[in-house]
């Protein structure tokens, strides 16, 4: 892994593009919808998307925060009132949280509900823009609020290639906008917090490094969940602190018997399974950044 894993760029043609179809389709809507990742919710938040959107009323939905530690999540809700954003923690999986988005976009258009009353557009629905980066949720998302498999989803970034409108039923609609991410990552952090939750391709990652950087993190930060879920405590004089995060891989491969001719650690494949692991929530409730 380079020491400076935000000098990877994972930009492809197809997301400047979305970047000019939803400039192209904000008069379409009235509200945005802004899906984030409640374990790294600044560095899932695209920084060009507030510059794009402008004054678009907008929402933010926290998805997967089943696997984001509940006490943190409610830190961001509380930063993003201060800033003057509705924040509704989701899980777009389980549909927690979903039945709270119309009511609170129709709070937010309220003004404008009232003008299309009065013109006689009471029936008129509300329609809303998704928009987030790759592997964030956003078709499972339009598949649960939509409640049928409307939109295509997989767990790997890079699977809707167009905008797509759909109903909501009774009052609503809403576009979907192939993930976005943005053309240089300024902040180191923000590109490992991307690659540790999927955001980023693993194909251009150097597998071992990212789950070896992700456990000194883990160890760093007091969330040794990893600890029992690998059952490392039971080793002779185990001692986290005094291990680094590739220390902590070769461990962990070696707890799993994971082997390869001659008897060397296969900790490509343990570190395989750690991300995969994180990223489902197995080892703990965690949240990587918190709010200023």
């Amino acid at each position: 892994m380079p020491e400076n894993l935000y000098q990877i760029q994972w930009f492809p043609g197809h997301m400047a593009k979305t970047r000019r179809l939803i400039k192209e389709s904000l008069p379409l809507v009235d509200a945005v919808m802004q899906l984030l990742d409640a374990r790294i919710p600044r560095s899932s938040q695209n920084p060009e998307i507030q510059s794009i959107i402008e004054n678009k009323p907008n929402i933010v939905l926290l998805n997967k925060s089943d696997v984001a530690d509940p006490q943190s999540t409610r830190a961001w809700i509380e930063h993003f009132a201060k800033c003057g954003i509705k924040a509704i923690p989701v899980d777009c999986k389980k549909g927690v949280g979903i039945d709270k988005i119309i009511p609170a976009a129709r709070e937010l258009l309220s003004d404008k509900i009232k003008l299309w009353q009065q013109k006689g557009m009471g029936n008129r629905p509300i329609r809303l823009m998704v928009v987030g980066i790759p592997n964030v949720g956003k078709s499972t998302f339009i598949n649960r609020i939509a409640r049928a498999n409307k939109a295509k989803t997989a767990d790997r970034p890079g699977v809707t290639r167009g905008n797509q409108w759909f109903s909501l039923g009774k009052g609503g609609e809403v576009l979907d906008t192939p993930g976005v991410l943005w053309p240089k990552f300024d902040d180191e952090q923000a590109g490992k917090n991307l690659a540790y939750t999927g955001a980023i391709k693993d194909a251009i990652i150097d597998i071992e490094g990212l789950a070896a950087q992700l456990l000194g993190e883990l160890k760093d930060g007091g969330k040794t969940g990893f600890v029992e879920r690998y059952k490392l405590n039971a080793l002779k004089n185990f001692n986290p602190d005094d291990k680094q995060g590739y220390d902590l891989l070769e461990l962990i491969a070696r707890k799993r018997g994971m082997l390869i001719s001659g008897g060397e650690l296969d900790t490509e494949r343990a570190a395989v399974m750690v991300l995969d692991e994180f990223r489902a929530g197995l080892l703990g409730r965690i949240t990587l950044e918190m709010p200023d």
